[in-house]
């Protein structure tokens, strides 16, 4: 099986997300990679060494450079005459690529998987998490999306394969860019971390989320994140949200502070190898799948944590 792999990237490195699904791709066929931005040839040149990529393509035009999902979709659907499935990580750009391939293709897609059971077999989550469905496509061509927690990060070293320019039809004419307005940080980024630090709406307000969890943060050089509630109360941006319909994370320690664990935040974290929550709240949810579990008053606990750490 031929397989074609979307690559995000911000045209200047590739995001993690990606060698997820590369590593996702490997485990259906062989695996080509396409890169689409705009003076991006140094991204698929680190592509081009990925463990596991055969081949890369290289879509470099200004219609490609800011991701829009009407430009790049019709670019896939067009290269897809060669290849058996398109994989695209399960992260927002890719999630908004996907289905518009799958559309343009005349085919179902297939949703956030886990792991590949056979040629057109796979298992993906249902019920926010609470069920996992084995779901099997019929479909000609393959259109998936991969969660990357699911799959392991392929080698950023090791591999040697060739790059080759490829065109599309352009701009489509749907969509244009205006402007983005990034939250940077000099954290670690969320779904990427080995340790995450997330609060809740038991936090208060803005300021005392920023004076209670940061510090402890930075000292464990963790991620911050949060939980919808937090999010909606204006506490932090929406790209720190944790859950069903933020973002989707496995981290090494997810330290969950103030957090009750509606099931929407638990379907975002519960992969976690270890979780530790702090709640005054013993039969809180969040409480009942922590491997460690500290009844408390977080306004004690947190400062009395990051004293112990300083």
């Amino acid at each position: 099986m031929k397989v074609l792999v979307w690559a995000e990237h911000d045209n200047a490195a590739l995001k993690d997300a990606t060698l997820s699904a590369v590593t996702a791709g490997g485990q259906l066929g062989e695996v080509t990679l396409l890169v689409a931005g705009a003076a991006c040839a140094a991204v698929a040149d680190a592509g081009a060494k990925v463990a596991g990529v055969s081949a890369v393509l290289l879509a470099d035009d200004a219609v490609y450079g800011a991701g829009l999902a009407e430009n790049v979709a019709p670019l896939v659907a067009g290269i897809m005459g060669e290849f058996d499935a398109f994989v695209a990580p399960a992260t927002t750009t890719g999630k908004n690529i996907a289905p518009r391939v799958a559309a343009l293709l005349d085919v179902m897609q297939i949703s956030d998987i886990l792991t590949v059971e056979g040629p057109k077999s796979f298992t993906r989550p249902i019920y926010a998490g609470n069920a996992i469905a084995t779901v099997e496509s019929s479909d000609a061509k393959l259109v998936i999306t991969a969660r990357a927690t699911g799959f392991a990060k392929a080698a950023r070293e090791g591999g040697s394969a060739s790059v080759s320019p490829v065109s599309g039809s352009g701009d489509a004419g749907l969509s244009s860019f205006v402007s983005a307005q990034v939250a940077v940080s000099e954290r670690p980024e969320l779904t990427s971390a080995k340790v995450v630090v997330s609060g809740g709406r038991a936090l208060k307000d803005a300021q005392t989320f920023a004076d209670t969890l940061y510090p402890l943060a930075d000292r464990l050089n963790a991620a911050v994140g949060a939980s919808r509630a937090a999010v909606d109360a204006g506490f932090v941006p929406n790209d720190y949200q944790v859950g069903q319909t933020g973002k989707i994370v496995a981290p090494e320690v997810y330290i969950a502070v103030g957090i009750s664990g509606a099931i929407q935040h638990l379907a975002g974290m519960k992969d976690s190898k270890t979780i530790i929550a702090i709640n005054k709240d013993p039969d809180a949810p969040i409480m009942q799948v922590a491997d460690l579990a500290l009844t408390a008053d977080l306004f004690t606990a947190v400062p009395e944590l990051v004293s112990k750490l300083a």
